[in-house]
């Protein structure tokens, strides 16, 4: 599976962005999908998960309530709705896919990375 992200930007806080993670291969819908994000000089955080089927979703605790995770299998893409942005929000976000639905927040566990998106929120 390849990803690739898209969607970053600069917005002002308060604002809101879509991320895009589009993805290679027919077996797209086989997989848990994730995003993650690293800003400068910090390790990479879990940001959230989905199901293969779309049906479940978990957030880490900084973007839960603010940011919705969604896929179109018909599509091959998964999204990341980001709200109410925060300065603290900046950071590069990268879409991963594992196999398989559990330890989603362990980004070592992940089977495949796309290239990050740089989102920017000024203050």
């Amino acid at each position: 599976v390849q990803l690739q992200a898209s969607g970053g930007g600069l917005v002002q806080a308060g604002g809101s962005l879509r991320l895009s993670c589009s993805a290679s291969g027919r077996t797209f819908s086989s997989y848990a999908m994730a995003w993650f994000r690293q800003a400068p000089g910090k390790e990479r955080e879990f940001v959230a998960a989905i199901n293969w089927s779309g049906s479940t979703t978990y957030y880490g605790d900084s973007v839960k309530g603010r940011f919705t995770m969604s896929r179109d299998n018909a599509k091959n893409t998964v999204y990341l709705q980001m709200n109410s942005l925060k300065p603290e929000d900046t950071a590069v976000y990268y879409c991963a896919a594992r196999g398989e639905y559990y330890r989603m927040r362990d980004s070592s566990a992940m089977d495949y990375w796309g290239k990050g998106t740089l989102v920017t929120v000024s203050s």
